[in-house]
């Protein structure tokens, strides 16, 4: 049923509850497991001339998370695969989504900014599930203040 398992990361400790149920979701269908980081350009607009240096950092961080979700896919015996993209989080996650035939998205209920409506889902997450075209297996990851 599942067999393309997209984890987006934004590197909180939040995601490392999102990674475990991916895991086993691709344990379960034989899957392989896509994780992605997508450098926010929103942040770049703040940058002004520190802008290069801003997403090299991001892509740093971007990189380390990555490198999480990688060694936890693989200590499991799941295949990964890694991407790191610019631009809005849930316009890079949907469009990632769709050109690689992923079958389920896998997101924690926030992540880096918290909760942004109490008991609302974080921004990124609501218009994932909002426009996707396939299941998005949300995972509450509790409060992470």
């Amino acid at each position: 049923m599942y067999e393309t398992i997209l984890v987006p990361t934004d590197g909180s400790e939040g995601v490392a509850e999102t990674v475990r149920h991916a895991v086993e979701l691709a344990k379960t269908h034989g899957a392989t497991v896509h994780a992605l980081y997508v450098v926010d350009r929103r942040f770049e607009l703040a940058a002004g001339d520190d802008r290069d240096e801003l997403v090299e950092q991001l892509t740093a961080r971007g990189e380390d998370a990555l490198a999480d979700v990688e060694s936890t896919a693989r200590e499991a015996g799941i295949d990964v695969v890694t991407a790191i993209e610019e631009g809005v989080p849930y316009k890079a996650i949907l469009g990632y989504a769709e050109d690689h035939d992923v079958d389920i998205i896998t997101m924690g209920t926030h992540g880096r900014t918290g909760r942004d409506r109490l008991a609302h889902l974080g921004s990124v997450t609501e218009r994932v599930v909002q426009n996707a075209t396939v299941p998005v297996f949300v995972v509450n990851i509790g409060d992470d203040e």
